[in-house]
């Protein structure tokens, strides 16, 4: 998938971007989301609007953050793995990743 503004605004600059890394693509689209929200919760919530299959992947059955996924807002690691409310600014720049495991 290519990027989506939670706006219909395509590229926009003044909104946080959301972007999920290649491993999660392997499983499941993964789209580019410039989103207005001012915390994370939402911002997630913006890409699973646009693919469904993409919260199981993220989220567990409670709604918190999985054990292996890790986000980053901005280069920092988010602090609320449950309810996700860490804040975004207009600049924001938000990674999802895959965290990787095995031996």
């Amino acid at each position: 998938m290519g990027r989506v503004s939670g706006f219909g605004r395509p590229g926009a600059t003044d909104m946080a971007r959301i972007e999920f890394t290649p491993q999660l693509r392997r499983f499941v689209d993964t789209p580019v989301v410039d989103t207005p929200a001012t915390v994370l919760r939402a911002g997630l919530d913006a890409a699973f609007d646009i693919n469904p299959r993409l919260r199981g992947y993220i989220l567990d059955d409670q709604g918190h953050l999985r054990v292996n996924v890790v986000i980053f807002i901005d280069g920092r690691r988010v602090r609320d793995l449950r309810g996700l409310s860490d804040p975004l600014g207009p600049d924001s720049r938000v990674h999802v990743l895959q965290a990787l495991s095995g031996g």
